[in-house]
């Protein structure tokens, strides 16, 4: 197994309408699990990945509309994950942070403290280099902006090409998905104005945390795909009230003081994606029949497969498969009578290219077959 496993990444999340989910019970929790994730437009929210008394892992879902927060179970009804990423049990990677040497943290930004011990561990020969670093953080906020995700960025939309392609450096990809968000407040003190435009959620102000610092977050693998924003941190009150992304950059989040810091090293990703392919093809009893599978490591919903004759594009057929699991198939036989002579049948798996494949996997999406008839 990968130290590092990406279901879909950032970059395919901000661009919307995700079809291609990872079911909770994929997820190891045994040992000391790192993860962050979104939840489906029907459950909206983050998740965060705790360590639980057992020294296992849970993952906790934050809620959109009062940034609340469950525990996830499988067979609980919420666990199909559009975008999730997460280790193995990594306890042997762990490596505790000497605070210390990194003097005043005090309203710091969390990233440049994060970066200063990946830089002063590395520089004293304790933290191997690695493309991606994992993080386990206990901290005390003064005040702290978190958002959540709703429907407004993960519901079943077209594909928003303006938010991603306007800016080469991804601004506009950030703002689709952070600044559309609700955000929500928390600080000691109770704002003079509670109906702000930022919702004040109360005084938890002890956060365990758990996210990812990638050092080429350009790729879009866990982070924002903007040049210096390299942080990705999810997390949790430790009263269990609250929880959600963490804004770690927004004005009015104040770091007290950083309690508790570990890294891990993460040498190897794996990257899982869908793989839709047409099986089998065949005319007979003046039918077409043909099978659909989804040879990925993904489930995928709202599969569309084209049938076409003599690229007779205005008289094709179109199916919608609702749901279909990673290594599922499904055979389907359309009635249709073709004329004597040379006839050309297509059927092509996802033809309008909405779920998300790498380009080497689509030639399987289609299959054609010459037939006959006397």
């Amino acid at each position: 197994m990968a130290d590092l496993t990406i279901a879909n990444t950032v970059s395919d999340l901000i661009q919307g309408d995700i079809r291609e989910h990872l079911p909770l019970e994929r997820i190891p929790l045994k040992g000391d699990v790192l993860g962050l994730g979104t939840t489906s437009s029907l459950e909206n929210g983050e998740l965060s990945f705790l360590r639980n008394a057992s020294g296992n892992s849970d993952i906790w879902r934050c809620i959109a509309h009062n940034g609340s927060i469950v525990r996830l179970q499988p067979g609980d009804g919420s666990g199909h994950f559009p975008y999730v990423c997460f280790t193995g049990n990594v306890t042997a990677l762990r490596h505790p942070v000497e605070l210390g040497p990194l003097q005043q943290m005090k309203h710091r930004p969390i990233q440049e403290v994060i970066s200063k011990a990946i830089e002063q561990e590395r520089q004293r020969g304790a933290l191997e280099d690695a493309p991606i670093y994992g993080i386990r953080l206990l901290a005390q906020w003064d005040e702290l902006v978190i958002t959540v995700a709703s429907k407004l960025c993960m519901g079943q939309q077209r594909r928003n090409q303006e938010f991603s392609s306007d800016s080469s450096d991804g601004s506009q990809a950030e703002m689709s998905i952070y600044d559309m968000l609700q955000h929500y407040r928390l600080a000691p003190l109770s704002p003079e104005q509670p109906e702000g435009p930022i919702h004040y959620l109360g005084r938890s102000m002890q956060w365990d945390c758990c996210g990812f610092f990638d050092r080429e977050p350009e790729r879009g693998r866990v982070t924002v795909p903007k040049a210096g924003d390299h942080l990705h941190l999810h997390g949790c009150s430790t009263d269990l009230a609250y929880g959600g992304h963490v804004l770690h950059d927004h004005p009015n989040t104040r770091l007290g003081s950083i309690e508790q810091l570990a890294l891990y090293p993460l040498q190897t990703i794996e990257s899982l994606c869908s793989d839709l392919a047409i099986q089998t093809l065949t005319y007979r009893d003046a039918k077409i029949h043909f099978s659909v599978s989804n040879a990925g490591a993904l489930d995928v919903s709202d599969v569309g497969v084209a049938v076409v004759v003599d690229d007779r594009f205005s008289d094709h057929r179109y199916l919608q498969i609702p749901w279909m699991s990673a290594g599922a198939s499904e055979s389907y036989n359309l009635a249709w009578p073709l004329p004597p002579g040379q006839h050309t049948i297509a059927v092509i798996a996802d033809p309008q290219e909405l779920v998300i494949e790498p380009q080497n996997r689509r030639q399987n999406n289609r299959m054609e077959l010459k037939v006959n008839i006397p």
